[in-house]
């Protein structure tokens, strides 16, 4: 334990080191092509705030989504506060620990290095923050492309500045138009390429086998049924460790598809704002894989002989270019037919919840009582005022601002009982509306926080997909799925809220 202390000190100081340097050479240079927009962008959004105290127009909420003043990035606070924070989600996994003797504490201080250096490195090394962003443009342009297919079939309903946002219009068919494409991508053996390259550095860096590694690895660009198949037939022998990471990996992250649906309605039709949450999307998603690993092996210590080997194996993507186009795009509708109707159900089921919520703080007087409680951030008693209260003490100990703490458990719950469709939904929703400069948000890093703690399959509905998913493909581990499922619900939220402290902190 005191060699983790001691390894983990050591990464947190040369990472400020870092984190130092390279900022002050992206400030002298201009070579941080993110700090650039972001300067130029609070230039804009300074010059519009005198226009609208000149003539009294509205400043678009759009050009104020920019870094918050007065933040340096990391401080001793910030510092304390985020490994506070990190302690804490590591003692709630290790309460929920299957065996808590047998917690290899060197991988657990590994994971972390690796989950702050990915962070560190992505938002403060120029070349590296610049690849992130190349691939988060690369992203954003395969947006453009949906929108020209989607224009085609759907005409004007497609045009933002007229109508607003139509999600099914909008967002739905970007889910089909990167299923079709990722198949294509593993047809020519592309994402098999990046996968294994991904695996074997867990490997030699985390002690894992080459089957739960390829899986993990896999889940940063597949969904959570999607990337066992490339170890199917290792999934029948995995021990109990190897599974749960399995589990616990696909729940911490999400698939290319949605997050290419996340990009378009998180940043909208501005492409700045496209850029900036890809590129958080992107490294929410890489630093979700260090995370499962984590907390995986505190719920569920290795303590079996694994093999290091490992190949990956992909049945069913098509036997030439058209069939492997054509297997997507049907598997894609499915997916965005199955994100349309729970999105429907869900939101209609809350609505519901809170017209009784409401008729119940109506006739108890609460509704008063919640709106002048929470000055106004919540009307009346709702489910949003439930959940945001009862995850409000955990937000504060991963870093969020008091003012916005109720916000983000809000978000945290919708996710765990709806899914991180819901959550994100909510996000744009309330970045976009409200009267503080944020939105309904006080500070940037909430914002941006909130980004990475619903980046992840983690809800109840998982547990099911994934006992009929996964026990589809292992029949004789059924039984485990069952029983570990809430296990795993937990370990993949716990996963995210650990990459949304980490870049709490790294942010200031």
């Amino acid at each position: 334990m005191k060699k983790i202390l001691v390894l983990f000190s050591l990464v947190i100081v040369i990472s400020g080191v870092i984190i130092t340097k390279s900022g002050v050479n992206a400030q002298n240079t201009n070579q941080n092509t993110d700090t650039v927009v972001v300067d130029t962008l609070q230039a804009v959004a300074s010059e519009q705030v005198v226009a609208d105290s000149q003539n009294t127009t509205e400043v678009p909420k759009s050009a104020l989504l920019i870094k918050g003043k007065g933040k340096s990035g990391f401080s001793l606070l910030t510092i304390i506060r985020g490994l506070f924070g990190m302690v804490v989600l590591i003692m709630l996994a290790w309460v929920f620990s299957a065996n808590r003797k047998k917690i290899d504490w060197i991988v657990v201080g590994k994971g972390l290095a690796i989950q702050l250096i990915l962070a560190v490195s992505i938002l403060y090394i120029p070349f590296v923050a610049y690849f992130f962003e190349f691939v988060g443009k690369i992203f954003v342009k395969i947006l453009d492309f949906t929108k020209v297919g989607s224009t085609f079939l759907f005409g004007n309903l497609m045009d933002m500045n007229s109508i607003g946002m139509i999600f099914a219009f909008q967002i739905l068919p970007t889910i089909i138009f990167f299923s079709a494409l990722t198949s294509v991508l593993f047809y020519w053996g592309i994402i098999q390429i990046v996968v294994k390259g991904l695996a074997w550095v867990m490997v030699k860096a985390m002690k894992l086998s080459g089957a739960e590694s390829l899986s993990v690895a896999g889940n940063i660009f597949l969904g959570q049924t999607e990337s066992p198949l490339m170890i199917k037939a290792y999934l029948p022998k995995m021990n109990d460790s190897e599974m749960l990471l399995v589990m616990i990996g696909g729940m911490a992250t999400v698939a290319g598809g949605v997050l290419a649906a996340y990009i378009g309605f998180l940043g909208g039709d501005d492409p700045v704002q496209r850029v900036l949450f890809a590129k958080h999307l992107l490294t929410a998603s890489v630093m979700a894989a260090p995370g499962a690993v984590v907390v995986s092996k505190i719920l569920m210590p290795q303590t079996q002989k694994i093999e290091e080997q490992a190949d990956v194996k992909m049945e069913n993507i098509g036997s030439n270019f058209l069939d492997a186009l054509s297997n997507g795009t049907i598997e894609g509708l499915k997916l965005a037919a199955n994100v349309g109707a729970m999105l429907l159900v869900f939101f209609a089921f809350i609505a519901m919840v809170n017209y009784i919520f409401g008729k119940v703080g109506s006739w108890v007087h609460l509704n008063d009582l919640v709106a002048n409680a929470t000055n106004g951030q919540f009307s009346k008693f709702s489910l949003e005022f439930v959940l945001g209260y009862l995850f409000a003490p955990l937000m504060w100990v991963i870093g969020v601002c008091k003012e916005d703490m109720t916000l983000l458990g809000r978000l945290l719950g919708e996710k765990l009982i709806a899914s991180e469709f819901v959550g994100y939904t909510s996000l744009a929703t309330l970045k976009s509306t409200g009267n503080a400069l944020y939105g309904s948000f006080t500070e940037y890093k909430s914002i941006i926080m909130a980004t990475y703690m619903l980046c992840g399959f983690a809800n109840f509905a998982s547990i099911g997909i994934q006992i009929g998913g996964i026990g589809g493909l292992a029949p004789n581990k059924r039984g485990f799925l069952s029983k570990q499922g809430l296990r795993a619900l937990v370990g993949g939220s716990i996963a995210s809220l650990l990459s949304a402290t980490i870049i709490g902190m790294i942010l200031g």
